[in-house]
């Protein structure tokens, strides 16, 4: 069994940083992605970054050279530090983890914006 732990939310005046992490523990091999997605108050919800097991990362336009996705393997933590923050930004913020065997999710953590 898989566990995923998110912290590092709140509130947040446009401009500023956060900075999330997931604390992973478990079962943990295999691993294809490791994904950050969030979602709004009635919208879906979209993929915000992604890091593959070699390393390589991907984002959503919207959050390229603001957001930066990374993990501490020794820690079995992922982060997603959140620049320039804006009120677009606000929602809940899911950790994803992809392993050949399952898919898991975290249980959220929610980053609002606003002055």
């Amino acid at each position: 069994q898989v566990q995923l732990v998110e912290s590092g939310g709140g509130l947040v005046q446009p401009g500023g940083s956060l900075r999330l992490s997931c604390a992973a523990s478990g079962r943990i091999f295999g691993i294809k992605y490791m994904n950050w997605y969030r979602q709004a108050p009635g919208k879906e919800r979209e993929l915000v970054a992604v890091i593959t097991s070699s390393g390589g990362t991907n984002y959503l336009d919207s959050v390229k050279d603001r957001f930066t996705i990374s993990r501490d393997n020794a820690k079995n933590t992922l982060y997603l530090q959140m620049n320039s923050l804006r009120p677009e930004d606000t929602a809940v913020y899911y950790c994803n983890l992809n392993l050949f065997v399952g898919v898991y999710w975290g249980q959220g953590t929610q980053v609002t914006v606003s002055s």
